[in-house]
Order: C-alpha cells, then structure tokens, then sequence
C-alpha cells in the first residue's frame, strides 16, 4: 500500500541524506521525495511517498523519529489532505493529433507551456490518479520525455 509521510526537519546539511539514508540502509524504497522550506527559515517539509504494509511503515516513522533533526513525523495516508502533484509531458504532435492532444489537455484542465513544430510540452498538475490517468492518455501519442516532481501533500485543517 502507498503511504505518504510529511517530515518537518531542522533545515541543516546532512538532513536529507539522513533520511534517505534510513530508507536505503532497511532495503525501503522511495517512490518520490519533496523537500520545501517553511514559513520558519530554520524548518523545511519532506513529503514522502513509499509503499509497504502497516507495520513496515510503523517502523520507518519509528526510525524517522529517532533522528535528532526531525521535528515532527505524520502518515498522512489515513488523514483527509490535499495531495498534488506536478508532471511536465514532452508529447510529439503532428497536425494530425495535434487537435486531439489538445482536447485531452482541455479536459483535464493542464496547460500547454512550449511549443513546436512537432511537440507539445505539457504541464499537468493533480492528485496521484489523475497525473496517472493524463500520462496514460498521452502515451499513445508519443511521450518524448516526463519529469514528475513527486508528492506534495498537507493535512486538511479540519478532520472530521
């Protein structure tokens, strides 16, 4: 199961290779990693997004709180929050599908922000399924090139 933990952590070198240093020394993966300051110059956010049962991911927050630079660890999995991604998509687009790409990109409400003779770039942004669902979409397009910029992700004020 995906699980998504946001880290608050002292911003100071060394903290992220800690943290991904933790992950790559108990064979866990991270599927994508976000870092970002605070409103507090001294604080920044890592959102992490990793896959494992219960009680994999009790053990890593478990690990994560044991180092002296984490302030603060939250599953966010269970919570109710606002999730977004961003993804750039290189599409090759000919006068033939050009129109197409263009619908599609239309309806999931992203934005063209370069454009070619023969390519479109494309930014996208979104919770999980839905960046998932524009890639597949485009694919048949042809993607040149994607770069994805991870989860971010923050707990919605009330829960209810």
């Amino acid at each position: 199961m995906r699980h998504i933990l946001s880290v608050t952590v002292e911003n100071e070198p060394g903290v992220l290779s800690r943290v991904a240093g933790l992950f790559s020394g108990r064979g866990f993966n991270i599927e994508s990693l976000n870092v970002g300051p605070t409103l507090d110059p001294g604080v920044s956010v890592m959102t992490i997004t990793t896959e494992g049962d219960e009680q994999i991911i009790e053990q890593i927050v478990k690990q994560l709180r044991k180092l002296i630079t984490v302030i603060k660890v939250v599953d966010l999995t269970d919570l109710k929050s606002v999730l977004r991604e961003m993804v750039l998509l290189k599409v090759n687009a000919n006068d033939a599908n050009r129109a197409e790409i263009l619908r599609v990109v239309d309806i999931f409400r992203c934005k063209v922000v370069d454009v070619s003779i023969d390519e479109l770039t494309i930014e996208a942004t979104g919770n999980y399924d839905k960046i998932s669902a524009i890639v597949g979409l485009l694919t048949r397009f042809g993607v040149k090139e994607i770069s994805r910029s991870g989860m971010v992700a923050m707990k919605r004020s009330i829960q209810s």
